[in-house]
């Protein structure tokens, strides 16, 4: 049951503590034939192994509180090891909705690549509505000789509702280390719509996706990866070193996102997207 707040200083009537959701869950994959070597999960994180004709494990990640708002917990893992290729996506978008001025909903995913193994981190969209308030933070540890795909898209309101974004927190921070080593942090925040609109930010774009390819010579795959993303304006490949491709891109709706992630995605992953994206 839900437990009275403390008395506000300006004696004004507490709100009642709503009720929220916590959630984790686990998968992880062992040896070349990529068998199933761990699974846990609780409260409302779930993971599901849908058949898939590949070589790899497919994983699908369900949250079913249907959405994050203030004061929700949900806790993702997955470590890939032994050889093995281990791939993970989520069933539908994420919703983080209109949260209370004083509670944050939080995300944490904490990623394992053993050596010789790989791991895809392809979730769907997460939308972002009016007056929303998220945390989200991953971590990654990866062995000198694994292969790490990571991407994350974020859509700033609903655009067939007419939804505009005037107020809310999103922050997303990723931190990649290789043998020990922090070879990849990014850190975004967008705090009120005015984020939104500067031109050193978003430039009014309705939806953004980051993505990272760690791998040995990931490099070498930069020409293919600029000829899948096209001329068209909004999106920046860039090699951060040895064995670092990155990738943002820059849309005027969700859609639009998702048609350019797509042949990226498809071109630095050697195969389509996991079948629970639709275009």
């Amino acid at each position: 049951p839900a437990r009275p707040r403390p008395a506000r200083p300006d004696g004004a009537r507490p709100r009642p503590a709503q009720p929220r959701a916590r959630g984790a869950a686990m998968v992880a994959a062992s040896g070349p034939e990529s068998r199933l070597a761990g699974l846990r999960q609780s409260g409302c994180a779930k993971a599901f192994l849908p058949r898939a004709f590949t070589p790899w494990t497919e994983a699908v990640l369900l949250n079913t509180a249907g959405g994050i708002t203030g004061g929700d917990r949900l806790r993702w893992e997955a470590d890939s090891r032994g050889g093995a290729h281990l791939s993970l996506s989520t069933q539908a978008a994420e919703r983080a909705y209109r949260a209370q001025p004083d509670e944050t909903g939080r995300v944490e995913t904490r990623l394992r690549v053993g050596a010789e193994s790989r791991l895809d981190w392809l979730p769907q969209e997460t939308i972002l509505f009016d007056g929303a308030r998220m945390v989200r933070r991953l971590d990654a540890e990866m062995a000198a000789d694994a292969t790490l795909l990571l991407c994350e898209a974020v859509i700033f309101g609903r655009a067939a509702m007419g939804e505009v974004l005037r107020e809310g927190l999103f922050s997303d921070d990723w931190r990649v280390r290789r043998d020990g080593k922090l070879v990849f942090a990014d850190a975004l925040r967008l705090d009120g719509a005015a984020a939104l609109s500067r031109p050193g930010a978003l430039a009014g774009a309705g939806a953004m996706a980051t993505l990272l390819l760690a791998a040995p010579r990931a490099e070498d795959l930069a020409g293919r990866a600029r000829a899948a993303l096209g001329d068209a304006p909004g999106a920046g490949l860039s090699i951060r070193g040895e064995g670092l491709l990155t990738a943002r891109l820059f849309a005027p709706s969700g859609r639009a996102l998702r048609a350019r992630m797509i042949p990226l995605i498809a071109c630095l992953r050697g195969a389509p997207p996991p079948k629970v994206w639709t275009l």
